[in-house]
């Protein structure tokens, strides 16, 4: 008997049309998806770094910020409130190639902001490059140039993924704030020569004149304007986040008594390096803003299918934190003005560019800690160390131990680096010697920690102190012994606040994304400096900086 089978004939059919046509309408989404998020792609990155910005300085001036700078970022974009760096030493130097890079100074190779350089026995400088000429000055400040950074940028990679038609420009007071993020390919990073001129300037390794634009700039009374008193921005009596305007914790200028507002710039001017004196008030910022935004209407950027980049970094709040301390007045004002900056700054973003047609990313080269005279007085554990005795404690050491002190070569950014040779011609075996010199060192008043070259190279530590310090040490740059002092002790002035250390008080600073492709919220799981560049990849569609170890934090995505 022949069976009908019909039924189950049409039931295959059915099926397999409806298992098609889902896989069609998957298909299309997944193609409809992909072009989205290449046709939405942010036509202009722009990098942005405070230099020495603790993070709690967005919630310690929360109530005086407007509602268009920080808190912008803030509540409209993603906050990482849990964000470190993840090496030592704590620098600007470092700082801005880590944020551009991805990695951190074991690979790319900026131990600091100078070291002392085996090779040549010398101290160099992390941007100096003695193999280009000065562009816009007579003066050697433009011999510069990123040849000491072993690895590429965010910046680079983007270039390198558009065939080089994407625009990169990088600008800050500081020639390392700008050279460091530019990367390699550049198309031009200036800087803030001060002095007698107070032009921007730049370096042959990009160019051979100021474009006309930079020229007009410089021929400009834009700097010339900010030749003013420095007043505090709201009433002094409303500044309550911060210590009395006159106490015992700052440096203040050459030619004042006090260091107290207000203080009268064009009174001060001869005795404090003219133009320079500007870059140690908020009014460094200011022209680093105006000059920003020339460079993005004069070089177009955003405005085609290829991704520009425009790096900006504000290098005047580190000089006043350096000058005033952490809690001071004066740096609560820096913060306040800096907050008009970063409204302006977007206001004309959204102008030339498009709102949502731009990815800004905010953060840090380093945070400071409290003046330990302040601690001090406030019954906080901290000090100061003595290097000079320090120094002829050591000496005196090595003399009687190795009979000589040739032993050491240099000892720089908290590291004593030992001659190879002479170590070789004792017949001593170098990790012995490294480590007979740290149990001295650790014998030392103020010293907290020390490790040996041979604890780094051989190691593989995953927290603490020792992982900041190895994500810090470079085999073929670093020194031989690595000295930690204690908590809140530092080598600096009685007055003013400084970085450098592994602690926690060096490491933490913000981290905001806003615009085009971030998913707005709080993120309070760690984050490390190393995962901003490659979460700028993954946004971007384009290869990770060639040493890049970080992570890219994925909650801040859409």
């Amino acid at each position: 008997m022949i069976k009908n089978t019909w039924p189950l004939a049409v039931l295959l059919v059915l099926i397999f049309s409806l298992t098609a046509s889902a896989q069609r309408r998957k298909k299309d989404k997944v193609k409809e998806e992909t072009q989205v998020e290449v046709t939405t792609k942010p036509k202009l990155v722009v990098g942005i770094i405070v230099d020495q910005m603790r993070y709690d300085y967005i919630t310690r001036f929360w109530n005086h910020y407007g509602e268009s700078g920080f808190k912008k970022l803030v509540t409209q974009g993603a906050n990482c409130k849990n964000n470190h760096f993840n090496y030592a030493p704590t620098s600007t130097g470092p700082g801005h190639t880590s944020v551009y890079t991805g990695t951190y100074p074991a690979v790319h190779g900026v131990i600091g902001n100078n070291w002392y350089d085996k090779e040549s026995d010398k101290t160099v400088y992390c941007a100096s490059d003695d193999n280009y000429e000065s562009v816009g000055t007579t003066g050697y400040k433009g011999k510069m140039s990123p040849h000491r950074m072993l690895t590429t940028t965010i910046t680079d990679q983007m270039r390198l993924h558009t065939q080089m038609r994407g625009k990169t420009i990088a600008v800050s007071i500081k020639d390392r704030g700008a050279v460091l993020p530019g990367g390699h390919t550049a198309n031009a990073a200036y800087w803030y020569e001060g002095g007698e001129t107070g032009n921007f300037i730049t370096s042959t390794f990009y160019m051979q004149t100021l474009p006309k634009w930079v020229q007009d700039f410089n021929a400009s009374d834009a700097v010339e304007a900010y030749k003013k008193p420095w007043e505090t921005l709201k009433p002094i009596a409303s500044y309550k986040e911060s210590v009395a305007d006159a106490n015992n914790y700052e440096g203040g200028f050459n030619g004042k008594a006090t260091a107290t507002f207000p203080y009268d710039l064009p009174a001060l001017w001869d005795n404090n390096g003219k133009y320079t004196l500007l870059a140690e008030t908020p009014y460094g910022n200011s022209l680093t803003t105006d000059f920003a935004l020339a460079a993005l209407k004069n070089e177009n950027l955003g405005k085609d299918n290829d991704t520009d980049f425009l790096a900006i970094s504000y290098s005047s709040t580190d000089k006043v934190g350096h000058n005033f301390g952490v809690d001071s007045k004066e740096v609560q004002d820096t913060y306040l003005r800096l907050d008009l900056e970063l409204e302006k700054l977007l206001t004309e973003l959204d102008k030339e560019v498009g709102a949502g047609n731009y990815t800004l990313f905010l953060t840090a080269d380093h945070a400071a800690i409290p003046v330990p005279t302040y601690l001090k007085d406030v019954k906080v554990a901290a000090g100061y160390l003595n290097m000079k005795q320090f120094d002829e404690k050591l000496e005196e050491y090595l003399k009687y131990r190795f009979g000589t002190t040739d032993v050491v070569k240099n000892i720089s950014n908290n590291q004593i680096f030992l001659d190879h040779k002479v170590v070789s011609n004792l017949d001593m075996d170098l990790a012995a010697v490294q480590e007979e010199i740290a149990m001295e060192v650790l014998s030392y008043e103020g010293m907290d920690k020390v490790y040996t070259g041979t604890q780094m190279w051989s190691g593989n530590y995953t927290r603490g102190l020792p992982y900041i310090l190895q994500n810090g040490w470079n085999q073929k740059r670093s020194g031989d012994v690595l000295f930690v002092p204690k908590p809140a002790h530092i080598s600096y002035n009685p007055t003013g606040s400084t970085h450098g250390s592994p602690f926690i008080y060096d490491t933490h600073t913000p981290l905001l994304f806003y615009g085009n492709g971030i998913k707005p919220g709080a993120v309070t799981a760690r984050t490390e400096i190393t995962d901003i560049a490659p979460t700028l990849a993954v946004l971007l569609g384009i290869a990770f900086p060639n040493g890049a170890t970080g992570t890219p934090i994925s909650t801040v995505l859409k």
